[in-house]
């Protein structure tokens, strides 16, 4: 298992894109070839540069969703439709184009399997990405550590990785996965769409008398509500992790 990098360790690699999938009609899945990639933990990220001819640059950081696998580097990018990124590696970048990556970054948000706590991840839309790092790892580890996952998304056509969590839900014991929408709810869903509050994080994240650690990742209003909710139904606030965009 990789260790976290350190401040004046991170370089700049090159990094060829391998293989690229839909995730929604709006998100695309990149798996990048890293040569020399020195392994990563669940829940860090890179960061990319896209560099012109006339030498502009530009800088994102896109949290990794893959578990470490070799040299291979999988991350879940979200489109935005004005971005000045995102579009271009959703659209635009070919495989086999090369990038520049450097990493791996973090070394708060990072779930290790040797941690036996019980886990609650909660993630607003895309903030799934560095979570599904966590549910594959425990998978590829052959952990018994139980996993609650809450997933807010705004209809069924925004969920990422939606295969596969159904999969892991039937498959990997002790993987619960519970879905929220927003805006529209799947047909014959017997609740309403809504925002995730307090009874939903009350009734199907894990009670705070089991002490466990909590990750959640999303825009930053959805992390600070989620935090709020977590803290005040008891939870140790060092044993809240967040990690926000936008």
């Amino acid at each position: 298992m990789a260790r976290a990098a350190l401040p004046g360790r991170l370089t700049w690699r090159v990094a060829a894109l391998a293989d690229a999938f839909d995730l929604t009609k709006s998100a695309r899945g990149l798996v990048f070839d890293v040569p020399g990639w020195p392994g990563h933990l669940p829940g860090q990220h890179v960061d990319l540069r896209l560099t012109a001819e006339d030498g502009y640059s530009v800088q994102r950081s896109y949290s990794i969703s893959s578990a470490p696998d070799g040299d291979r580097v999988e991350l879940a990018v979200q489109r935005v439709e004005d971005g000045e990124v995102s579009p271009y590696l959703c659209d635009v970048l070919p495989v086999g184009a090369e990038i520049e990556l450097r990493g791996p970054v973090g070394g708060w948000f990072v779930w290790r399997p040797a941690d036996r706590s019980p886990m609650t991840l909660v993630a607003g839309g895309s903030g799934i990405a560095p979570l599904m790092a966590m549910i594959r790892t425990r998978a590829a580890e052959g952990s018994r550590v139980p996993f609650r996952l809450i997933c807010s998304v705004r209809t069924p056509d925004d969920v990422m990785f939606a295969d596969e969590l159904r999969r892991r839900a039937r498959e990997d014991a002790g993987l619960d996965v519970r879905l929220v929408y927003t805006r529209q709810a799947p047909e014959g869903s017997p609740e309403p769409p809504g925002r995730l509050g307090v009874a939903t994080v009350n009734t199907y994240a894990w009670p705070a008398g089991f002490t466990p650690q909590c990750f959640v990742c999303g825009p930053t209003g959805f992390v600070e509500t989620v935090s709020d909710i977590l803290v005040a139904l008891g939870h140790d606030p060092r044993r809240v992790r967040t990690e926000r965009f936008g």
